[in-house]
């Protein structure tokens, strides 16, 4: 059985639990993935998703009836809008245990970390569906 250490997306993206949404918004403006980890002196404190950046930042940002007050969503802080208590599997755990997870937590990614809660990667249901893919193309030939 395949375990999540040989799905999961290696050196996650993390930031710091006092960066701001503003450095949060950047990140993910030019990256593909989404999902940041709240990391503080290696350990993990949370996770971000872009849906959650998405929800904490005013609507009129970057409009024309953008504020002050709509700009200063972007200082709010990366701990006030994460998810605490992240969903966590360890590297030798089954990806039917994620699978599990994914189902029963609705959550789109689970952060592999060691027995210290140090991330080491993260998991998402896409990287599932690849590996799946995968196995289906070797056996069809």
């Amino acid at each position: 059985m395949t375990n999540v250490a040989q799905l999961m997306s290696l050196n996650p993206v993390s930031v710091s639990p006092d960066d701001s949404l503003a450095v949060v918004k950047q990140i993910f403006d030019h990256v593909k993935f989404h999902h940041l980890l709240v990391v503080e002196d290696s350990v993990l404190l949370g996770v971000l998703s872009d849906r959650d950046l998405f929800k904490a930042l005013s609507p009129y940002l970057g409009t024309a009836a953008e504020t002050t007050r709509d700009l200063a969503s972007l200082n709010k802080k990366a701990h006030q809008v994460m998810r605490r208590k992240p969903v966590t599997l360890q590297g030798q755990a089954n990806v039917k245990d994620a699978v599990h997870l994914f189902n029963t937590e609705g959550v789109s990614c689970i952060v592999v970390v060691d027995n210290q809660n140090r991330p080491q990667g993260i998991l998402s249901w896409r990287d599932i569906i690849r590996a799946l893919d995968r196995t289906d193309k070797r056996t069809a030939q």
